[in-house]
């Protein structure tokens, strides 16, 4: 039962040294890159709300309520300086009507958003309204912050 219960077990002197007939394995390992890709949607869904300021202005405080729109508008921004930004680009008043007709998908019935500075002048704004409405824009938002209600 010795030497030939080992052999019908299948166990040898000869086969005592572990052969692997295994090849190269030809898989991709995607756990590193699944977690890699994780990492960086996490990242840019942190930073992503952080890189939509654009022009930095600071707007007047409403009490009115944040409009739900479907498509983000054309942002006009307008600085204390009186500096004029198409979306983060700073534009001469001059050249604005010409540059919302390139970008502008729906033509004059784009909406636009306009933003200005706490600081300029109601006839600088007015300016501006001026040379969107002569280039036929009508749907023309005025941006705000919240107004900080205090504490009871």
């Amino acid at each position: 039962m010795g030497a030939g219960g080992a052999r019908a077990s299948g166990y040898s002197r000869r086969s005592s040294r572990r052969r692997t007939n295994h090849g190269t394995m030809s898989d991709i390992n995607v756990t590193p890159l699944v977690d890699v890709m994780l990492v960086l949607l996490i990242v840019f869904m942190v930073a992503a709300p952080l890189m939509t300021t654009g022009v930095p202005i600071e707007l007047p405080k409403t009490q009115a309520k944040q409009l739900n729109t479907s498509t983000e508008p054309l942002t006009i921004s307008v600085q204390a300086d009186r500096k004029v930004f198409l979306e983060k680009t700073e534009i001469p008043l001059a050249e604005l009507a010409d540059k919302l007709q390139l970008l502008a998908k729906n033509g004059n019935q784009e909406q636009l958003m306009m933003r200005a500075d706490t600081n300029v002048p109601y006839g600088a704004v007015l300016e501006v309204m001026g040379v969107l409405n002569k280039a036929g824009y009508t749907k023309i938002g005025l941006a705000s912050t919240p107004e900080e209600k205090p504490a009871p």
